[in-house]
C-alpha cells in the first residue's frame, strides 16, 4: 500500500521516491513522478525554489488484469440484460497515435508560446481533436476515460478542449465556432507557462499572495495570445475569462453574466469539472459522480445552459458498467437516461429486476454508491 508524506525540502534524502511531477514554466516534466531521487534532483529543486514535496514509500496493490471486467451472467441474465440495454451515444474515441501527438503537440506549445508556428501548432492539435470526434459522430464523452497524458497540465488541456468541444455542439454553435473553442479549451491555461516553478509545483495548498500570482494566469494568457492576429477575439476572451463567473465573483475582471464571453461561459464548466476529479500534490481527486454533483450545486457560478449541455453531453456510467446500488444489491447498466447522468436504467444481478433509477417512484430511495 503506497503511503503519502508531505516533507520539507530540508530534510529530503537521497533514495526518497517523489510522488508529483516537477515540471517547468514551459511545462517541460524535469522530475518524473515516482522517481528515486538523488543528490542532483535535491540541488535543482532548491534551485528552483521549491520548499517541499510529497514523497510516498511502499507499494501500489496490484489487480488482477480482469478486476475491472464486469462479471459472467447466468445465461437467463445475460439473455435479460441483452434485451433491456440500450447501446449509449456516440463517444470520442481517440487512438493511441492521436494521443501522442496531441501529447508532444501540447507541450510544444508550452515550451515555445513566442514561436512562429504556434497557431499553426494549435490547429493541428484541435484537428486531431475534432477529427477524433467527427469519425464517429460524437455526441457524447465517457468522462472515466479521458486520459492523453499522465501530465496535468498537458492531460487537463486537451480533456478541456475535448469537452468543451462537445458541449458546444450541443449549445448548438456552428462548426466553425466548434473547432475555434477547441483551440481555446486547448490554450486556456497557456498563461501558466508564466507563473513560477515554485508556485506551479508547491505541494502545499497556496499562500494568498502565491494564489494572487496563479490567478493572473488568465491574464498572462490572453498576453500571449493578444498579438497573434490569426486567432479570434473569442479565442482570446475564452482564454481571458474562462475564470469568470455568472454571479461576478470570479476573476481577473470580476464580470458577471451575459458579460462574460461564450466561450469561457463553455470552457469553464469543462474546466471545473477536470480539475476536481484530477489528482493535485496539494489534494486528492473527487469521484467523477462526486464532481459532477458539485457541478450541479453551482447554479449561481456557471451559465445555466451551459451546464445542462454539459450534463446532457457526458457519460458517467457507460452501459454495461457494474456498479452497487444503496439498497445492497450489484446492477449492470442498461441505459443512460437523458437529463439524469447520476440516475441510469440498472439491471440488478441478484434479483434480475431493472431498476429506472430516473422515472421509478419507486426507486427514488435507491442511488449508485
Amino acid at each position: 500500500m503506497i503511503r503519502r508524506k508531505y516533507v520539507p525540502l530540508r530534510i529530503v534524502q537521497p533514495g526518497m521516491m517523489i510522488d508529483q511531477a516537477i515540471i517547468d514554466r514551459a511545462g517541460r516534466v524535469l522530475i518524473a513522478r515516482r522517481t528515486r531521487l538523488e543528490d542532483f534532483h535535491i540541488d535543482a529543486l532548491k534551485k528552483m525554489g521549491v520548499t517541499g514535496i510529497y514523497t510516498c514509500e511502499g507499494t501500489e496493490d496490484v489487480k488482477p488484469a480482469d478486476a475491472d471486467k464486469p462479471q459472467e451472467l447466468p445465461e437467463p441474465l445475460q439473455k435479460k440484460y441483452e434485451q433491456v440495454k440500450v447501446k449509449d451515444p456516440a463517444k470520442v474515441q481517440i487512438s493511441e497515435s492521436v494521443r501522442s501527438r496531441v501529447a508532444q503537440g501540447v507541450q510544444y506549445l508550452y515550451q515555445d508560446t513566442q514561436s512562429p508556428d504556434f497557431t499553426n501548432a494549435s490547429r493541428s492539435i484541435t484537428d486531431d481533436l475534432l477529427r477524433a470526434i467527427e469519425d464517429n459522430d460524437a455526441v457524447a464523452v465517457d468522462i472515466g476515460a479521458l486520459k492523453i497524458s499522465d501530465e496535468y497540465t498537458f492531460k487537463h488541456s486537451v480533456d478541456v478542449a475535448t469537452m468543451s468541444m462537445i458541449v458546444a455542439r450541443k449549445y448548438g454553435l456552428d462548426d466553425k465556432q466548434v473547432y475555434e473553442i477547441g483551440i481555446a479549451g486547448l490554450l486556456h491555461d497557456i498563461g501558466k507557462s508564466k507563473v513560477p516553478n515554485e508556485i506551479l509545483n508547491k505541494a502545499a495548498r497556496l499562500t494568498d499572495e502565491e494564489f494572487a500570482i496563479m490567478k493572473q494566469h488568465s491574464v498572462y494568457g490572453y498576453r500571449i495570445l493578444q498579438s497573434k492576429e490569426d486567432l479570434s477575439m473569442e479565442i482570446k476572451l475564452g482564454v481571458l475569462q474562462h475564470h469568470e463567473k455568472m454571479n461576478g465573483k470570479g476573476y481577473p475582471m470580476g464580470i458577471a453574466g451575459d458579460k462574460i464571453d461564450l466561450f469561457a461561459r463553455l470552457i469553464s464548466v469543462s474546466d471545473i469539472y477536470d480539475a476536481l476529479v484530477t489528482e493535485r500534490p496539494y489534494k486528492k481527486p473527487f469521484s467523477p459522480r462526486d464532481a459532477v454533483e458539485m457541478i450541479m450545486s453551482m447554479t449561481e457560478e456557471l451559465d445555466i445552459t451551459v451546464m445542462r449541455c454539459f450534463l446532457e453531453s457526458v457519460i458517467l456510467y457507460p452501459v454495461g458498467t457494474d456498479v452497487a446500488l444503496s439498497n445492497g444489491e450489484t446492477a449492470r447498466i442498461v441505459e443512460n437516461v437523458p437529463n439524469a447522468v447520476l440516475r441510469p436504467k440498472v439491471l440488478g444481478l441478484t434479483t434480475g429486476k431493472v431498476y429506472d433509477l430516473a422515472n421509478d417512484v419507486k426507486c427514488a430511495n435507491v442511488i449508485i454508491l
